[in-house]
């Protein structure tokens, strides 16, 4: 019998069940089971999330705290997060079947977020202007926007927390966190650790439920000032239809198709490498998944040779186990897709070298890691994100040949080059539509970096120092230093 453990949200500094009693349960994707429950929020527990985040940004002592103060707490949560490493990887891995070696280390890595936008708290400014009129004295400051709606996916969540509450908090800001409700645990875990942080209530709230009531009433609040939304395009239309109603700014990360790209010069055995971690690390279960690969013709063969028998080779087990290298998908609706999308691609030509099946002798969600040859751009498979291990392929000849086919594509997250001639790796940089390049390397993150998408990958930017301004507005101060009366309003001069 599974025990099965109860979560509460986190509202006000309180934790507390949705009003109604309302629950959904979580599932463990490597076992099958019910391992976790969550409290379905009601719009009235989204209401009092939102309004307790504006009380504590207009009346609290985070109101007055300086910057260098909220600093000092988002520097405790970051020393935190890292001391609950363990803790909080485990509870992910679990919840959302990632590997646990992988989860533990993001958990401690995404402590430098939090120590990052510490030391940016203070270091937001304004300007003064060289106006071009007398006696006028004209500067600018920063400030913050009010209460900001953060609704995060299930599979990275602990590390878009941090993009979106590191700058959102340092600014001055208070937030709301929506959980994905196919994996809220590693969240609401991670929320124990915010009033130990030293945070005033209400500043950071966690509320966990479905789109609708939850999603929708936060991301239309009235007192929600931005969105920050990471997920898909269909959830993301409603976001902006439901900012309609509150004219929160609102920014969008939204997956991708992203193209990985192998010339003839490679090191093909540094770019096999990196397309293996792009596509299967994760269970290819990430918005940069390197999914489409495309092969300069002389190589293709050598390469995927080499690429199949890493794949087959990959070891798929249970998460919590090091040495697993492969996990299960989080929920059993990607897979039924992943299922349908590929035998749709077969019907119309693709060919599996390797892969394409679940595993049939587990309870889990399991699937093969996969690649496919696609004889034609026009695949459907080629352009849709499946969320899943598993890689596109596709020969080429020329460079420009290969530019045109990686920007034939809705989406524009990621891209990967790999190539010893760094005159073509300029060149082809500058040429893919997309918003992040890895050239001779994959999937690396910074707080340093910004990143973000193009098309129907979305827009804003996520990460980085330029982060802090985009949860700031500036204020424009005209100061008259001239000790002579305004001049008569009907009289030209």
């Amino acid at each position: 019998m599974t025990e099965i453990t109860d979560y509460q949200m986190l509202i006000d500094g309180a934790w507390c069940d949705a009003s109604d009693g309302g629950t959904f349960d979580s599932v463990n994707p490597s076992t099958g089971a019910v391992w976790s429950r969550i409290p379905e929020a009601t719009a009235g527990d989204v209401d009092r999330a939102v309004r307790a985040a504006h009380a504590a940004f207009t009346k609290s002592l985070w109101s007055t705290m300086t910057p260098t103060e909220r600093g000092k707490c988002l520097r405790r949560l970051g020393d935190l997060l890292a001391e609950h490493s363990e803790r909080l990887g485990r509870t992910e891995s679990v919840d959302t079947g990632k590997m646990l070696k992988e989860t533990r280390w993001q958990a401690k890595y995404i402590a430098e977020f939090f120590h990052f936008y510490a030391g940016c708290a203070d270091k937001i400014s304004g300007e003064t202007l060289p106006i071009d009129k007398p006696d006028l004295f004209v500067f600018t400051k920063r400030e913050p926007l009010g209460v900001v709606a953060a609704v995060v996916p299930w599979n990275s969540q602990l590390f878009l927390v941090a993009v979106k509450m590191g700058p959102a908090l340092a600014a001055g800001n208070t937030i709301v966190l929506k959980a994905s409700e196919h994996a809220s645990a590693a969240m609401l875990e991670f929320g124990k650790l915010i009033e130990e942080a030293g945070f005033p209530h209400g500043v950071v709230n966690i509320v966990t439920g479905h789109g609708d009531p939850c999603g929708r009433v936060l991301t239309a609040h009235p007192l929600v000032a931005r969105v920050s939304f990471t997920g898909g395009p269909g959830a993301a239309r409603h976001v902006i239809e439901n900012s309609k109603q509150n004219f929160a700014e609102v920014s969008l990360e939204l997956g991708g198709k992203s193209p990985f790209i192998v010339f003839d010069d490679a090191d093909i055995e540094s770019a096999v490498n990196g397309s293996i971690a792009g596509i299967f690390g994760a269970t290819g279960q990430s918005c940069v998944a390197g999914s489409r690969l495309y092969l300069h013709a002389d190589i293709a063969d050598d390469f995927l040779e080499r690429m199949i028998a890493q794949a087959e080779q990959i070891r798929i087990g249970d998460p919590l186990d090091d040495d697993t290298q492969m996990g299960p998908l989080c929920t059993a609706g990607q897979r039924d897709n992943i299922e349908r999308e590929i035998a749709h691609a077969v019907s119309e030509g693709a060919r599996i070298l390797t892969g394409g099946a679940r595993l049939d002798d587990s309870a889990g969600l399991f699937f093969q890691p996969t690649i496919i040859e696609c004889p034609r751009q026009d695949l459907r498979i080629v352009d849709t994100e499946l969320f899943g291990p598993v890689i596109c392929v596709q020969r080429f000849r020329t460079e420009g040949e290969v530019i045109a086919l990686a920007n034939d594509t809705e989406h524009g997250l990621a891209a990967g080059i790999f190539t010893r001639n760094s005159a073509r790796s300029l060149r082809v940089a500058q040429a893919v539509r997309a918003g992040i390049v890895w050239v001779n390397t994959y999937r690396v993150v910074s707080p340093i970096a910004e990143f973000g998408g193009v098309k129907g990958s979305g827009y804003g930017r996520e990460s980085g120092f330029q982060a802090m301004y985009d949860y700031t507005r500036p204020k424009t101060v005209w100061i008259n230093t001239s000790d002579e009366p305004m001049a008569n309003p009907f009289v030209m001069r």
